[in-house]
């Protein structure tokens, strides 16, 4: 297929799932463009914002939009790692013992209020998302594929939740935030679902077949070098910012990449421009940087210093 031919192949597919999980979370279609960049990139997806504003009914209705295996992980301070990973059970009629998989071996994982879970729990959901297998019993299960895990959490409540850990936080793609909708989509939404779960009544739109393929064109979306150059630069100038004591790491530049990729694509488009990069570049680093505590005194925010470095440095111009 030629690469006009792919991109639009992605477009299609884009546009299938944004009008699909669209009918069912009325007002995000900018949330929605960005899971199915995630999806597009084999990257997992942190919805983070207050409660009751949609964040678990968007992950259900991505689910319900895929034609692939869904499970559901509500985390809770008692959660044990077996409780997601599965355990070795012994079968008498056989003599041997036999895998039980967990919740987290399906093609999509919704892990609801992740921050809520202890330490030890959170850490098994690691080796499933950076190498897609879990460890049970010194053996290695691989997960299927395509597999994305979303995690949603509520960066309000602190009793009863454990934050999580930069190394975690940097196997997100992308983190989202909501908030509240406008006063016409609000009452959309209560229209919406008077009589029934929208969710019900959502078509799948997307096969696991079409999406691997899907992925496997993403990744030939053209990056020219001053594309590329213009990514490490702006990933570079994190680490250099008064106001940021820890910059993006190299895994935030792979995943910017891939996001632009995935963006350019879902545009129609066979190459990326810097304006895919720019587009971005805020749900893929504003989580990978830790402010310096005279910038969090100062009230400043990830987001507003990452606008001043999109600003300040240099964009590729063509020819």
């Amino acid at each position: 297929m030629t690469e006009t031919g792919t991109a639009t192949a992605v477009e299609e597919a884009a546009a299938r799932f944004q009008t699909g999980v669209g009918a069912a979370v009325i007002g995000r279609a900018e949330a929605i463009e960005l899971i199915f960049i995630a999806l597009l990139c084999e990257g997992h997806i942190l919805i983070e914002d207050v409660p009751g504003v949609g964040k678990t009914l968007l992950a259900r209705a991505t689910a319900a939009a895929l034609e692939l295996g869904f499970a559901r992980i509500q985390c809770t301070p008692d959660l044990l790692p077996s409780d997601v990973v599965g355990l070795h059970v012994f079968n008498q009629k056989s003599g041997e013992f036999e895998f039980r998989p967990g919740p987290v071996l399906a093609n999509v994982v919704l892990v609801d209020e992740i921050n809520r879970a202890t330490p030890r729990t959170q850490s098994c959901f690691l080796e499933s998302m950076q190498e897609r297998q879990v460890t049970v019993d010194w053996r290695t299960e691989p997960l299927p594929r395509p597999f994305l895990l979303m995690a949603t959490q509520n960066p309000i409540e602190l009793e009863g939740t454990f934050p999580l850990p930069e190394a975690q936080l940097d196997r997100f793609l992308v983190r989202l935030r909501l908030g509240y909708p406008s006063a016409a989509d609000e009452a959309a939404v209560l229209s919406s679902c008077q009589a029934s779960d929208p969710v019900v009544r959502l078509r799948r739109v997307l096969g696991a077949g079409e999406l691997l393929r899907l992925q496997a064109a993403v990744r030939r979306t053209a990056v020219s070098d001053p594309v590329r150059t213009y990514i490490v630069e702006l990933v570079r100038a994190t680490r250099t910012h008064a106001d940021i004591r820890l910059g993006a790491s190299t895994r935030s530049a792979l995943g910017l990449q891939a996001a632009a990729q995935a963006r350019a694509a879902c545009r129609g488009r066979g190459f990326v421009t810097p304006d895919d990069v720019k587009a971005v570049a805020l749900p893929v680093l504003e989580h990978r940087i830790l402010l310096a505590g005279a910038a969090r005194l100062g009230d400043r925010t990830e987001g507003q210093v990452l606008r001043e470095l999109l600003d300040r440095v240099p964009v590729p111009v063509e020819g």
